[in-house]
Parts: structure tokens; C-alpha cells; sequence
């Protein structure tokens, strides 16, 4: 594994992990389809990002980059030091698929937000609408 870059390090380090924009504009648009929820639920396996137990769903917003969105020009893979970027990657979307198989196991619907989608309110309020029924 190649040396960090100390600025590279400081930059990564100030990537928020909870209510970051995306978040924020799905939540905009749960409050604006009246839907009711609790934020980063830690009993439930995951920590979904939004879910409503009581009406069995549960919502991940996931970063285009970090969850490497495959198809989407924020998914890039760095040059640099990749072969452990592709491992990260690999890493996460296991770890991602295993929480959502244990949240269906429980019964909850799961939607996965990209950050790229939560861009277009409109669309995702259509796909929201759907899935977090009242």
C-alpha cells in the first residue's frame, strides 16, 4: 500500500458520514410526502439512514463514491493506491448487501437512495411515494 498523501488524508478525513446533503433532500422530500421516520436507527442492522418500523421501511442513502455506484461519473475509482480502493469498494457493497438482507429478514421494505438520485426531487418523490406508504 502506497503512502498517504497528507493532504489527501484531510480531505478524507472531512467527509461527513451523517446528514450530509443527500440525506438532507430525501428527508425534504419524506417531510413534503408527510411520511414519518427516526434518522441513523442504530437498533436496526445498518443504521439506515431513515426507517419506520412501525410501517416495515427503511431507506439508505448511499454516496455514489464511497458505495461505488457502478454507471455513475461520481463512482470513480482513484488511480492512485487503486488496488485498495477496488478492495474498499468490494468491502462495502458486501457489507451493504448483508444489511439489507438482515432488514428483510425483519420484514421492512429497503430502499437505497443514490446520491446522484436524491439530486431530482421530483423523481425521487415518485420513488419515495411508493415505497414509504403512510
Amino acid at each position: 500500500m502506497l503512502p498517504t498523501d497528507p493532504v489527501r488524508r484531510a480531505l478524507m478525513q472531512r467527509v461527513r458520514q451523517r446528514r450530509t446533503k443527500p440525506e438532507d433532500l430525501v428527508a425534504a422530500v419524506l417531510r413534503d410526502l408527510g411520511r414519518h421516520y427516526r434518522r441513523n436507527v442504530r437498533r436496526l442492522p445498518g443504521s439506515p439512514d431513515f426507517a419506520n418500523q412501525r410501517r416495515g421501511w427503511a431507506i439508505f442513502v448511499n454516496g455514489c463514491f464511497w458505495h461505488h455506484h457502478k454507471g455513475c461519473p461520481r463512482g470513480t475509482i482513484p488511480t492512485r493506491n487503486r488496488a485498495f480502493w477496488l478492495e474498499k469498494f468490494a468491502a462495502n457493497r458486501k457489507r451493504d448487501a448483508a444489511k439489507i438482507r438482515l432488514l428483510r429478514q425483519l420484514g421492512l421494505r429497503v430502499v437505497v437512495v443514490w446520491e446522484c438520485e436524491a439530486l431530482e426531487p421530483q423523481r425521487l418523490a415518485r420513488r419515495l411515494k411508493g415505497v414509504a406508504n403512510g
